[in-house]
C-alpha cells in the first residue's frame, strides 16, 4: 500500500499543478476582464480568486484527489474555511505588493495585450498561496481528520 501512494503521489502533484493552472488561467483572465470594467484591483482580485476556487474544488474533489472518499459536510466545511484562509491570504499578499510596486504601471505589451504592475503581483500571490493551497486541500480530502469529524457530526445528527 505505501508504493501505491509513493508512486500516486507524482501522478497527483501534476494533476493538482495542472487544474492549478487551469484555475489560475481563469482567474488571471476574471481579474484582467474585471479590472477593464473599472473595478479596483483587490475587489476584481477577490472575485477573481473565488471564481477560481469554485473550480479548484471540483477539480479537487473529482480529479487531482480521487483516493478522497466523500468527507460529506466537514470536507466541504473544511474546505470552505481554507478557501477564505486562501482568499485573505492572496489579499494580504496583493495588498502588501501594490504598495510596494504599484499596480496600474505598464510592463509590456504583447499582441494587444498590455501586463500590468498588478498582473505581475497576481502572479506572485498565485504561486504564494498555491503552496497553502496545496498541503490543506489534500489534507483535508484525504486526511483522517475529516473522516473523524464526519463521524462526530454523524454522532451528533443521531443523537437529536
Amino acid at each position: 500500500m505505501g508504493t501505491n501512494k509513493r508512486q500516486s503521489a507524482p501522478r497527483e502533484a501534476l494533476r493538482f499543478a495542472v487544474s492549478g493552472g487551469a484555475c489560475f488561467l481563469i482567474e488571471f483572465a476574471a481579474l484582467s476582464l474585471l479590472k477593464k470594467t473599472g473595478m479596483p484591483t483587490l475587489a476584481a482580485n477577490a472575485i477573481a480568486f473565488l471564481i477560481s476556487v469554485a473550480l479548484n474544488y471540483l477539480l479537487c474533489v473529482k480529479w487531482v484527489f480521487p483516493q478522497a472518499s466523500d468527507g460529506g459536510a466537514a470536507a466541504r466545511a473544511g474546505f470552505l474555511i481554507t478557501s477564505l484562509i486562501g482568499l485573505a491570504l492572496n489579499e494580504a499578499f496583493m495588498f502588501a505588493l501594490i504598495k510596494l510596486l504599484g499596480d496600474e504601471a505598464e510592463l509590456a505589451t504583447v499582441a494587444s495585450f498590455t501586463f500590468r504592475m498588478y498582473h505581475l503581483n497576481k502572479l506572485i500571490c498565485a504561486l504564494l498561496v498555491m503552496i497553502w493551497n496545496y498541503f490543506t486541500k489534500k489534507s483535508i480530502l484525504t486526511g483522517a481528520w475529516t473522516h473523524r469529524l464526519s463521524e462526530k457530526l454523524e454522532k451528533r445528527r443521531n443523537n437529536r
